[in-house]
C-alpha cells in the first residue's frame, strides 16, 4: 500500500513506463487469469429537469425548459427490452434532480420494470439519493431501503466529480458535500447494496486534489468492502460553462497515468475499469497494461458525456476484439462484475 505522498510522487514522476508496469503487476494481483471483462447495458436517463446546475454539465435543463423531459414507463420499458434483446444483463438509470418526483414515483418505477424483466437495475447516484431523500423527509438509510425493496439492485458512482470540497465547491456548488456523497454509499453498504466509485478528473483540480479523493475512496473500502470498482474519466469541457474556463481537455498521457496510479493507490478496490467513451478505443486498449481490468460497456445509449462532446462509438465485436488484441480474454460481466456464468 502507498502512501499519498508517495501517489502525489507518482504524479509528478516522468516515469510514466514504469508507473503502469507497477500497475500492471497490481492488476495482475487482483485477476490473475488474464481476463478483462466487458459489459452489455443501457445507459436510460429518466428526466433531464435539474435543479443543480452544474458547471461542467451539458444535460440537464431546468424545470419549465422547452427541452426538459420525464420519461413514461412505456419509453423506458421498449428501451430495456431493446437491451434484452441485445444480450443486455441490466439497465444503469439515472437523471437530473428533479424537484417533482417523490420516492414513490421511483418505487413504482422500479417494481413495475422488476415485474416485467429479469434485468439488474444499476440505478441513481448519491446526489439523486439525497435529494429524493430530502423531498420525502426521510433518512438516507431508509431511502435506499426503500429502493432496494423495490428493486434497485446496485448503486453507480456518479456525482463524484473530485470528492474534496474546495473543488465541489468551484464546479458543483448546489451539489451534495464531499461526505455526504460517502455517507450515502457507506449506508448502501450497510445495507448490503454494492456500489462503485469513480472520479471525473481534468477539471482544474491539482494533483493533491486527485490523490484526497483516491484516499477518501480508499478509507471508506477498508470500512465497508461495498465498492465493485473503480472507473475514471476525464472531463469533457464542449457546450460546458466550465469549459470556458478549462482551455485544455486531459491527454491520452494524462489518463493512462491517473488510470495506473489509481490501480497501484487503491489497493482494495479489485477492479479498475479503463474508459474508451472518453479517450477511444486506442488508449482504453493501452489501458489494460496501465492497471485497468474492465472496458465499461457497449452503451447502447449516453446521453450525458456526449452532450459535452465525447463521440466515441463500440460494439460488442469492437471491445471483444480490443480486448483480445491487447492479449486478454474477454469475457461478459453482469453489474456485480461477476463473469463465471457467461461467454
Amino acid at each position: 500500500m502507498i502512501t499519498t505522498a508517495q501517489a502525489i510522487d507518482l504524479f509528478r514522476s516522468p516515469d510514466l513506463i514504469g508507473i503502469g508496469m507497477e500497475a500492471d503487476k497490481q492488476r495482475k494481483r487482483h485477476h490473475p487469469d488474464n481476463i478483462a471483462s466487458y459489459i452489455i447495458d443501457r445507459n436510460i436517463n429518466y428526466t433531464n429537469v435539474c435543479t443543480e446546475y452544474c458547471s461542467f454539465c451539458a444535460f440537464y435543463r431546468p424545470k419549465g425548459h422547452a427541452e426538459g423531459y420525464v420519461h413514461p414507463k412505456e419509453v423506458i420499458f421498449q428501451k430495456i427490452e431493446e437491451t434484452i434483446a441485445a444480450g443486455g444483463t441490466g439497465v444503469l438509470m439515472q437523471g437530473g434532480l428533479h424537484p417533482d418526483l417523490p420516492i414513490e414515483w421511483y418505487e413504482d418505477l422500479f417494481r413495475s420494470i422488476k415485474s416485467r424483466y429479469a434485468i439488474q437495475l444499476h440505478v441513481l447516484s448519491a446526489p439523486e439519493i439525497l435529494h429524493i431523500a430530502g423531498l420525502t423527509g426521510i433518512s438516507i438509510r431508509d431511502t435506499i431501503a426503500r429502493l432496494r425493496d423495490a428493486g434497485l439492485d446496485s448503486i453507480p458512482g456518479a456525482g463524484a466529480e473530485i470528492l474534496h470540497d474546495e473543488v465541489r465547491h468551484r464546479i458543483a456548488r448546489l451539489k451534495c458535500s464531499t461526505s455526504e456523497w460517502l455517507d450515502v454509499h457507506r449506508e448502501a453498504h450497510r445495507l448490503g447494496v454494492r456500489t462503485t466509485s469513480t472520479m471525473m478528473w481534468g477539471t482544474g483540480e491539482t494533483i493533491e486534489h486527485r490523490v484526497h479523493h483516491l484516499n477518501v475512496l480508499r478509507e471508506l473500502q477498508e470500512e465497508t468492502g461495498g465498492f465493485t470498482a473503480f472507473i475514471p474519466w476525464s472531463f469533457q469541457r464542449e457546450n460546458t460553462s466550465l469549459g470556458r474556463f478549462v482551455k485544455e481537455e486531459a491527454t491520452s498521457v494524462e489518463f493512462l497515468r491517473t488510470l495506473a496510479i489509481s490501480r497501484i493507490f487503491l489497493h482494495n478496490i479489485v477492479n479498475v475499469q479503463t474508459s474508451w467513451v472518453t479517450q477511444g478505443l486506442k488508449v482504453c486498449q493501452i489501458g489494460l497494461r496501465f492497471g485497468g481490468n474492465d472496458v465499461g460497456s457497449v452503451m447502447m445509449e449516453e446521453n450525458v458525456v456526449s452532450q459535452a462532446g465525447a463521440r466515441f462509438e463500440a460494439s460488442e465485436e469492437d471491445l471483444r476484439r480490443m480486448i483480445r488484441d491487447a492479449g486478454f480474454i474477454p469475457k461478459q460481466r453482469d453489474t456485480l462484475y461477476r463473469t463465471y456464468f457467461l461467454n
